[in-house]
């Protein structure tokens, strides 16, 4: 029996989440956190085999939550479920512990398949990215987004959206001073000088669409 907590902030993605995985007779979710800090507290008292997590959350982010998550005992496998479909953002989410990296409109038995190979000890990559991230892992990831940090990635990736510092800070709990530094050292780093080239740069790498999204 494969036992999961679910991460992510809302309750609807939650439910239909655990129903999901509930039709699998083999799989159990154990507990829901709506955010990182629940999550953790949870997990330390308790054992879990896999953490089902989106990335995007209100105060700990999702790349944050997986650093903490390798570090707990008994160590759960990662499997990222995000609406992000970019490479860059799962070879990041990779990186940083995670063991599966799923997007959103993967169908549920895409889902269930995921869950059982991380758990059995394997990874497990969207069929939409596996191409894209082989391509990355033999160099053909632009190598000024690999200088940024994560947290500078995404408040990259939000201010392409069209997110202000503001809405960003709040996002994040963190100041705008400090958002603002971050946005400062990641123009500094690509070489940009305006909110026009984050967005064109972010079009180019295919983080955002022509719709902002």
């Amino acid at each position: 029996m494969v036992k999961l907590i679910i991460v992510d902030d809302h309750a609807i993605v939650r439910r239909g989440l655990r129903r999901i995985c509930e039709t699998d007779p083999n799989l159990t979710v154990s507990a829901e956190a709506s955010s990182g800090a629940e999550a953790l507290a949870w997990l330390g008292a308790h054992a879990v085999d896999v953490v089902l997590l989106d990335l995007t959350m209100p105060g700990m982010q999702g790349m944050d939550l997986i650093k903490h998550l390798v570090s707990v005992r008994p160590a759960p496998r990662i499997l990222v479920l995000s609406m992000h479909a970019e490479a860059e953002v799962a070879a990041r989410a990779l990186r940083v512990g995670a063991h599966g990296y799923l997007t959103k409109d993967a169908d549920p038995d895409v889902l269930i398949t995921a869950v059982h190979k991380v758990a059995s000890g394997g990874k497990f990559i969207d069929p939409m990215l596996a191409e894209a991230l082989v391509f990355a892992k033999l160099g053909s990831e632009t190598p000024t987004m690999s200088a940024l940090t994560d947290r500078e990635f995404e408040v990259f990736r939000l201010l392409a959206s069209g997110a202000s510092v503001t809405e960003i800070a709040e996002r994040f709990s963190l100041s705008a001073k400090t958002i603002s530094t971050h946005k400062t050292r990641l123009m500094q780093k690509l070489g940009l000088r305006s909110n026009a080239d984050i967005v064109r740069l972010a079009m180019t790498e295919g983080l955002v669409r022509n719709d902002g999204r």
